[in-house]
């Protein structure tokens, strides 16, 4: 088998091309939920908590100087070291509603798929139905 054809049944292999669309959806799924956190969520959220912006949360651990802006943007660009707790509250939070929809949707295909009929069993031959009635009888 030549490395093309090989190469050409590995690709088009049903699992190969499933993962590859898994993936693609999977990305475009994360850019969904990454704007429902930040665009409806996280402001929500800030807003509950006295118009905070989570992506400006952060601690410095250096003293920042004088004149610099207290946004994380400015603070990191004058090479000040800073937890960004904020950034990472809101990435933790993309994070769990994320799991919790692949969640949501893993036990949906599970139950479709266990709520698939079982096939009936097949019928017992006739020949064996009859040799398990002479047997019953003869137990008697």
């Amino acid at each position: 088998m030549s490395f093309a054809s090989e190469f050409k049944q590995f690709a088009l292999k049903g699992n190969v091309v499933d993962l590859a669309v898994g993936v693609i959806i999977g990305a475009a799924f994360g850019k969904i939920v990454d704007s429902v956190v930040n665009d409806l969520v996280m402001p929500v959220v800030g807003r509950a908590m006295g118009n905070a912006d989570f992506s400006n949360l952060f601690l410095a651990l250096k003293d920042v100087p004088a004149g610099v802006p207290m946004t994380l943007d400015a603070v990191r660009k004058a090479g000040v070291p800073v937890l960004a707790w904020g950034n990472f509250a809101t990435i933790a939070l993309n994070f769990a509603i994320l799991a919790f929809i692949i969640f949501i949707m893993v036990r949906q295909i599970n139950r479709l798929k266990s709520e698939a009929p079982a096939a009936p069993p097949p019928a017992t031959p006739e020949d064996v139905q009859l040799l398990r009635e002479i047997r019953d009888s003869l137990r008697k």
